[in-house]
C-alpha cells in the first residue's frame, strides 16, 4: 500500500509541474475563465496534493503500525514455537525417560521369567529324579512280593504286580477289583484240592496197607507203636503242604497251672495265633489178636478189649487238658490221631457212641484220610491268608504311593500357577509396551519420524504388532 501512495503522488506532481511549464507560453491567449478554471484546478491539485501527502503520511504511520504489529506477531510467534519445542522437548524427554523404565521392567521381567525357567528346570530334573526313584522302589517292591510267591503264582497275580508297577495310569478302584480276582482264583484252586484229596485218599490207604505190615513187628513194643505212630502222623505232614517251624511244631514242652510238663506231639498253627493239638495213639494189640483169632467168640473178646484199649486212650488223652494251656490258644477240643484206619473203622462200627463219648470229652478222633484233608485245609487257609496279608500290603503300599501321588501333582499345579504367573506379568509388560492407544512403542517411533536422533532401531516385529 505504501508504494502505491507514493505512485500516485508523482503522477500529480509531474501534472501540476507541466501546468507551471504550459502556462506562460499561452498566457496571452487565454481569457480570464479558462484562467480562473485553471487556477480553480491549481488548487484543487493543492488540496489533492495535500490529501496525497497525508495519505503517504498515515501509509508511513499505518507502515510503522504494520511493521510493529509483524514484529510483535513475530516474537508472540517465536515464544509460542519455543514454547512448543520446549513442551514436545519436555514430552520425549518423559517419553525416554517411560522407555527406560519400561525396558527396565522388562528386563527384570525377562530376568524373572529366566529364573522361573531355571527354578522349572531344576524342578523338572526333581520329578525326573522322583520318577525314578518311584519306579527303583516299585521294582523293589515287586521283586520282594515276587521272592515271597510260590513257583504257583498265578496269571492274576502277575497281572496285579504289573499294575501295581504302572500306578500313574490305574487307579485304586481298579487295583481292588484286580484284589477281587485273586479271591476268586484262589476259589477255584479249592475246588482243584477236592482232586488232589482224592490223590491223597489212594497214598493214605497205601500208608495203611504199610502200617498193617508193620503190625507184627511192632505188637510186641508199646514204645515202638508209639514210635511209628508218630512216624505216620509226620509223612501226613509233610504231604499236607504244612512247613515245619511255620505252620507247626512237633514234640514242644509246655507246663500246666500245676507245673506239670505235658509234650503234645504236634501243634498246628492257624492263622491269628490259633493253634490245634495233635496226638497220636496205637491201639495194635487187641486189633491184631482180633483180626487173626479163629473163633466168634475170641474175636468178640478181642474187640471188647480193642474198644476198650481206643477210650482208655481217649480218657487218658482228655485227662492232659492240653486246650486249657495258658500257652497256648486253641480250640476247646484235641485231635487223637489213629493211624490205623481200618483199627477205627471197625471200633466205630461196634460202638457207635465212640465219637460222642470223645467228643464229651474234647477229644476229636481222626485218621490218615480224614487228618490229611484237614491239614490240606489248614494249609489252603494258611496260603489264602498269606495272599491276604500280601493283598493288604499292596493295597497299603499302592495308597501310600497314591498319597505320593497326589503330593506330586499338587506340586506340579504350584509349578503351572508361577508359570501362569509368569506369563501373565510378561504378557502385561508386553501389552503396555505395544497395544493400546498411546503405548511406548508408538510414541518412540513417533519421535523418531519427526526427526529424532537414533542409531539403532525398534525390531520390525514389535512395531508390527503395535501396528
Amino acid at each position: 500500500m505504501e508504494f502505491v501512495l507514493i505512485g500516485i503522488s508523482v503522477v500529480i506532481l509531474i501534472v501540476v509541474i507541466l501546468l507551471f511549464i504550459k502556462k506562460p507560453q499561452h498566457a496571452s491567449g487565454i481569457s480570464t475563465d479558462e484562467f480562473n478554471q485553471l487556477k480553480a484546478e491549481n488548487e484543487q491539485l493543492k488540496i489533492r496534493l495535500a490529501a496525497a501527502e497525508q495519505q503517504i503520511k498515515s501509509g508511513e504511520a499505518e507502515k510503522l503500525s504494520v511493521t510493529q504489529l509483524l514484529k510483535e506477531e513475530k516474537l508472540e510467534s517465536e515464544g509460542k514455537l519455543t514454547e512448543r519445542i520446549n513442551r514436545l522437548e519436555d514430552e520425549k524427554n518423559s517419553l525416554i525417560e517411560q522407555l527406560t523404565n519400561e525396558k527396565k521392567r522388562m528386563s527384570q521381567a525377562e530376568e524373572a521369567f529366566k529364573a522361573q525357567r531355571e527354578k522349572l528346570a531344576e524342578q523338572k530334573q526333581y520329578i525326573d529324579e522322583l520318577q525314578l526313584r518311584f519306579k527303583t522302589e516299585f521294582e523293589n517292591i515287586a521283586n520282594k512280593i515276587l521272592d515271597e510267591k510260590s513257583q504257583k503264582f498265578t496269571e492274576v497275580n502277575r497281572s496285579n504286580l504289573d499294575i501295581l508297577l504302572n500306578p500313574l495310569k490305574e487307579n485304586i478302584k481298579a487295583f481292588e477289583e484286580k484284589v477281587e480276582k485273586v479271591y476268586k482264583a484262589e476259589s477255584d484252586e479249592r475246588n482243584v484240592l477236592k482232586g488232589e484229596i482224592s490223590k491223597l485218599m489212594e497214598l493214605n490207604k497205601q500208608i495203611s496197607e504199610e502200617a498193617n505190615n508193620l503190625t507184627k513187628a511192632l505188637k510186641a513194643d508199646s514204645k515202638k507203636q508209639g514210635n511209628w505212630g508218630e512216624i505216620v502222623l509226620d509223612k501226613i505232614l509233610e504231604a499236607s503242604g504244612l512247613i515245619e517251624g511255620e505252620s507247626y511244631t512237633k514234640q514242644s514242652s509246655y507246663t500246666d497251672e500245676l507245673g506239670n510238663r505235658l509234650q503234645p506231639d504236634v501243634v498246628i498253627t492257624l492263622p491269628d495265633n490259633k493253634h490245634v493239638i495233635i496226638d497220636s495213639k496205637v491201639s495194635l494189640l487187641a486189633y491184631e489178636r482180633m483180626v487173626n483169632c479163629e473163633t466168634e467168640e475170641e474175636r468178640s473178646g478181642h474187640l471188647k478189649n480193642h474198644l476198650s484199649s481206643i477210650r482208655n486212650h481217649i480218657g487218658g488223652l482228655s485227662a492232659k487238658n492240653y486246650q486249657d494251656l495258658y500257652q497256648i490258644n486253641s480250640p476247646d477240643f484235641v485231635l487223637l490221631f489213629i493211624p490205623i484206619e481200618s483199627s477205627f473203622a471197625i471200633a466205630i462200627q461196634n460202638d457207635i457212641e465212640l465219637f460222642d463219648y470223645a467228643w464229651n470229652r474234647r477229644i476229636v478222633i481222626v485218621t490218615p484220610s480224614t487228618l490229611l484233608a484237614t491239614l490240606r485245609t489248614i494249609a489252603s487257609i494258611w496260603k489264602q491268608e498269606q495272599q491276604t496279608r500280601n493283598a493288604i500290603e499292596i493295597a497299603t503300599k499302592a495308597g501310600a504311593l497314591y498319597d505320593k501321588f497326589v503330593l506330586f501333582t499338587e506340586d506340579l499345579k504350584k509349578i503351572g500357577d508361577s508359570i501362569e504367573r509368569s506369563q501373565k506379568s510378561y504378557s502385561e509388560a508386553m501389552n503396555k509396551l505395544n497395544t493400546g492407544s498411546g503405548n511406548i512403542i508408538g510414541r518412540v517411533e513417533t519421535l523418531r519420524r519427526l526427526g529424532a536422533k537414533a542409531s539403532k532401531q525398534l525390531d520390525q516385529k514389535l512395531i508390527s504388532e503395535e501396528e
